[in-house]
């Protein structure tokens, strides 16, 4: 680079073109050549004469120096001039490059990206040996390999960030046992977050050569979940602005969406950080259906918060006999310990059983109550999957009707078991130790707690497995049974201290609180360290660095003394589940900015220097349209005219051009080529599924289809359009083809309100799961994938495509459906109730429109797949009869496309003479000639 001053150029050698500007200038000059002088003695005939349109024997030197001018302008242009650019004195010696790739990098991974392939490819240049050092604590211990930069480069482009922070290696001086001689250089794209190593690794990499250290570009954010009795966010930041905080989660149809925006508090400052109080002030109803929190506006996994019982608090009615007014008396309510127990983590409201009901609680408690009138509106309850507690008391040990009771876990003897009363014999019993896989799991059974009187069950082959809590004599405690999607919950005790004094013991309030988490698919307690440390763990939905949910199928369980350790390599931020018990992994927290004593750091803005090609360019552009309206009216005459209407269209097009540097405002769905060809012809969608294999046999199937709808139909479809359910714009498609696969990752929120819009709008999607009904489910459920997938969009009720439905003959006359395989049912949109075939009418008026969606198990890719020849890709049967089939499948694909443009008109044209009989009976006024 010849640096001059404050300006650089990146390629000075063709400044060397500007020595040639007087030998220029000498060639314009003689342009027009001057005259040549020849005796002819009729020239005096022309003497008087005056020429309207003189010719210059000479250019103007103004104009001369306006062409000198542009083309000088251009040479530089092309010489790469750039304003004030960031000189790096020539290095040698291997080169180290160190990105952090923690969930704090995802907001300008690219960028990132970016900055490290500039330096690999400065080093490959050189012929630097090169090493590239991924900060995600995933990549294999022992020493770096140093090798060619370019080698590097593939490996940096298919990184991504992870749903941890930062991690370095443990052993920084073993990671550098190689290091070619020379002055290590190293260059570490930073996240701005103090990780862990991070001291130990800039004090090592410090003493070897200099660092550079590349900060981040944006503030960083996090979201994390307060810790108390009432549920609270945090959101941290290293600027001072709030950020509104959206509640995501299912609407009543099923379909993940934005529920509420919360709004932060009062900023606190400490340390560079600011914290902002986020209260989640909503009712208990919409509370319940949050599934995460995530900051609006980032899209990084410390900015998503996965809803727990600390945030979904449970509904809990209370049923017993009313606190009398003295404040003696009320000490001794069961109520009173209920609700001491019970206020702190959940909404309670009190009642009579039937006015609990209609509040619509998640939890039952009933204090000492049997034989109520609304029994059987309290079983359909539980039957609907709530979760009723029961206590024992005097009432039930004097009831002659335990055994009609169709509310108790198991049978109960009447009278009940003095164990530490006057007139007993025993001392009172403790409690036994729990089981580690139980529901009370992880919780200390205090040697003070001493029982005095119980319930006794009946014995029963299925006791032990009911019973959940026992005493140290083996008798039950506590026990529990299934009612339909429900459960019943009997603790053999009084709510208050008349039997144990276990409702004064701590232990009470976390045995309540696990029985109320366990209710409709709870969340533990995060703060319950013991908790997780009991058994393993198995994830069932994570996030990657980027906040989105993925599958967890490929993660193995993990420990729960790990699990308490936080999201790292292996358990990601997530959803984790131990036998009954749910555990939320989040990755966000408080922040610890990094410090880098001894380090370079390099400006955000100064990295490559103001580049003039553009300006120059645009200036040398408009110096050669003066150049050509200056011509024009020299020339004068119809060439005036003609040059001026040409410098005219030349200046008007340099007005529209942008300015340097201006870009188009960015749409929030990008429309690609693809999407805008899609628009102006028929064009036939698939969706991306991340396997390959799978999407080139999409490919190639709708383009076999394609390419047979244009030889015998006048539908001519353009080529096939690959479909990014995220980011693609469906509104200008009208067929989709979603193979289903067990890998596929569930599309986002924002995707899934995009395709219910599509479908809403005529669009009709096609899922394939490709398996041929192999496992005889024989539903449109055919697999949990495709349930997962299908579960958020608006599909009507669907049914069996019968025979005379329009997609039997919208172009063909069909009776199946093949694929590759045959021979299984295909679902569409079920008929409307009273849809019966009219008299001497061979079909049903089914449905008004198109049906959105239609499922089935035929592999219609891989029966339409042509290759370029239009050779069949993959065989489908035996000789002819397989031959026979595919062309049945391409008969079906037609019907399909042509039943997605047309509609039922097929079908209403069977029905026009009946419709035409109908209106004259009504108007008598129609005469249908014959």
């Amino acid at each position: 680079m010849l640096i001059l001053g404050p300006l650089g150029f990146a390629t000075p050698w063709l400044l060397a073109a500007l020595a040639a500007q007087p030998v220029l200038w000498l060639i314009l000059r003689a342009m027009p050549p001057a005259p040549k002088r020849l005796a002819f003695p009729g020239v005096r005939l022309l003497q008087g004469l005056r020429d309207r349109n003189p010719v210059a024997q000479r250019t103007p030197w103004w104009l001369l120096l306006l062409r000198i001018l542009a083309v000088g302008l251009l040479i530089l242009a092309f010489a790469g001039p750039l304003w004030k650019p960031v000189v790096t004195a020539p290095a040698s010696g291997p080169l180290l490059v160190i990105v952090d790739s923690g969930w704090a990098a995802a907001p300008d991974w690219s960028a990132r990206q970016a900055r490290a392939e500039r330096a690999l490819n400065d080093a490959a240049a050189a012929g630097r040996p090169t090493a590239l050092l991924m900060a995600d604590g995933q990549g294999a211990d022992g020493p770096l390999a140093f090798e060619a930069a370019d080698r590097l480069i593939a490996g940096l482009n298919g990184a991504a960030p992870q749903a941890w922070t930062s991690r370095l290696p443990d052993d920084p001086a073993g990671a550098l046992v190689d290091v070619p001689e020379g002055p290590l250089s190293t260059l570490w794209v930073a996240d701005g977050l103090d990780g862990e190593n991070r001291a130990a690794w800039l004090s090592a990499l410090s003493e070897r050569g200099p660092v550079t250290v590349v900060p981040p570009g944006r503030p960083i954010t996090a979201l994390s979940l307060a810790e108390g009795d009432t549920p609270s966010l945090t959101l941290h930041g290293t600027d001072a602005l709030p950020r509104a905080i959206l509640a995501i989660g299912p609407d009543p149809q099923g379909i993940e969406r934005e529920l509420a925006k919360l709004t932060p508090g009062d900023p606190v400052t400490e340390g560079g950080i600011t914290r902002h109080p986020v209260a989640i002030d909503l009712p208990p109803e919409l509370r319940n259906r949050i599934t995460r929190f995530q900051i609006e506006g980032e899209a990084h996994a410390g900015g998503v918060v996965l809803a727990d019982d600390r945030v979904r608090r449970r509904k809990v009615g209370l049923v017993g006999d009313q606190d009398s007014a003295a404040e003696g008396q009320q000490l001794l309510s069961p109520l009173h310990y209920l609700r001491q127990a019970l206020e702190p983590t959940s909404d309670v409201v009190e009642g009579g059983l039937g006015d609990v009901l209609n509040t619509a609680p998640d939890v039952i408690v009933l204090a000492d109550q049997i034989g109520m009138p609304e029994t059987d509106q309290l079983a359909a309850w539980v039957e609907d999957g709530g979760m009723l507690i029961r206590f024992a008391g005097p009432r039930m040990a004097a009831s002659d009707r335990l055994a009609d009771d169709p509310l108790l876990p198991v049978r109960l003897r009447p009278g009940g078991r003095d164990i530490g009363g006057a007139l007993s014999w025993g001392d009172p019993r403790g409690l036994a130790e729990f089981s580690g896989d139980g529901l009370f799991a992880g919780l200390a059974a205090p040697e003070d707690v001493a029982i005095r009187a119980q319930l006794m069950a009946e014995p029963a082959p299925d006791l032990s497995s009911r019973t959940i809590a026992s005493l140290t004599d083996n008798t039950p405690l506590i026990t529990r049974a299934e009612r339909g999607q429900g459960q019943v919950v009997l603790f053999h005790v009084t709510a208050n201290a008349e039997w144990s004094n276990l409702p004064i013991s701590g232990l009470f309030v976390e045995m309540l609180d696990r029985l109320v988490a366990s209710a409709r698919a709870s969340v533990p307690d995060e703060a319950q360290a013991t908790d997780r440390e009991q058994s393993f763990w198995t994830p069932e939905l994570v996030l990657d660095g980027y906040g989105r949910t993925q599958n967890a199928d490929d993660l193995a369980p993990v420990l729960g003394g790990d699990l308490a350790l936080g999201p790292g390599p292996g358990q990601p931020a997530g959803l984790y589940r131990a036998g009954e018990r749910q555990q939320a992994l989040n990755a966000g927290g408080p922040l610890v900015l990094a410090t880098w004593p001894g380090a370079v750091i390099e400006e955000a803005a100064s990295a490559p220097g103001r580049d003039l090609k553009p300006p120059l360019i645009v200036i040398a552009v408009l110096l050669l349209a003066l150049d050509a309206l200056a011509s024009a009216l020299l020339a004068r005459g119809m060439r005036v005219r003609r040059g001026a209407t040409a410098a005219m269209v030349v200046g008007a097009l340099i007005l529209m051009m942008p300015a340097p540097g201006a870009q188009a405002q960015a749409t929030p769905t990008e429309i690609d080529e693809e999407t805008i060809r899609a628009a102006d012809e028929v064009a036939l969608a698939y969706v991306l599924t991340g396997e390959e294999d799978v999407d080139l046999l999409s490919e190639q199937g709708l383009s076999g289809l394609a390419r047979v709808m244009s030889l015998r139909t006048s539908v001519e479809p353009g080529a096939p359009v690959a479909i990014d359910l995220d980011t693609a714009d469906l509104s200008v498609l009208t067929f989709l083809y979603w193979p289903v696969t067990e890998g596929q990752p569930t599309p986002s929120p924002q995707a899934y309100v995009r395709l219910n819009h599509f479908l809403r709008s005529g669009g009709m999607i096609l899922f394939d799961t490709r398996d041929g009904d192999l496992a005889g489910v024989g539903g449109p459920d055919m697999s949990g994938t495709l349930q997962a997938l299908a579960a958020p969009l608006d599909v009507p009720p669907l049914a069996p495509i019968p025979d005379d439905h329009v997609l039997t003959r919208s172009f063909y006359l069909l009776e199946d459906f093949p694929g590759r395989w045959q021979g299984n049912p295909v679902w569409a949109e079920a008929p409307p109730a009273g849809a019966e075939r009219l008299e001497g009418q061979p079909f049903r008026t089914l449905n008004d429109g198109v049906s959105p969606v239609v499922i089935g198990a035929n592999s219609w890719a891989a029966a339409w797949a042509l290759d370029e020849s239009g050779v069949p890709v993959l065989p489908v049967g035996r000789g002819f009869e397989g031959e026979r089939q595919r062309e049945m499948a391409f008969r079906f694909g037609i019907n399909l496309i042509m039943y997605v443009l047309t509609g039922n008109y097929k079908s209403d044209q069977v029905h026009v003479p009946a419709l035409l009989d109908r209106l004259r009976e009504e108007s008598g006024e129609i005469e249908v000639m014959p």
